[in-house]
């Protein structure tokens, strides 16, 4: 980056993030065909606090700010997973999840499927592939001072 202008740079970080955003989509897809995938906040945080070992990446969905209750509940899972080294990513897309993952969840109920805000790729000895993209690109967003590092997936 260090010869690049100003737009090569926003223009090949915007690259990046693209490219981190379809790994992590084939990740999630992948780790629920796998069924290595748990979804939703409340089941999230039940494995957490049964089996935190077991989880290689634990990924924050929401596009509304503006609601408390859910900010809450990301911020007490965020806290859990930096205390026990667990690689976290915050998206918005909540649309795109929906068109990636629900129709495997279009047979059960509607609370549990509409309830994409939370999920946790499981099994450390599983080949989840594009896992280590993910997480180089987690690492590098912590590096740059960023906490949480964020991810917006593109509808298509």
């Amino acid at each position: 980056f260090a010869n690049m202008s100003p737009e090569e740079s926003f223009g090949s970080a915007e690259n990046r993030m693209q490219s981190v955003g379809l790994a992590l989509e084939e990740l999630l897809v992948t780790a629920q065909k796998q069924d290595c995938l748990t979804i939703g906040i409340y089941e999230s945080a039940k494995l957490l606090n049964a089996d935190p070992d077991n989880v290689v990446l634990c990924v924050l969905a929401g596009d509304d700010e503006d609601d408390v209750a859910l900010q809450i509940h990301f911020t007490l899972l965020q806290s859990f997973c930096c205390d026990t080294g667990i690689t976290i990513l915050r998206v918005s897309g909540i649309q795109r999840l929906q068109q990636l993952l629900g129709a495997a969840h279009a047979n059960k109920n509607q609370e549990e499927h509409g309830d994409l805000h939370c999920m946790l790729v499981t099994n450390p000895q599983a080949d989840h592939c594009r896992l280590q993209e993910v997480g180089t690109y987690c690492q590098e967003s912590r590096r740059l001072h960023q906490w949480v590092p964020e991810l917006v997936l593109q509808e298509r």
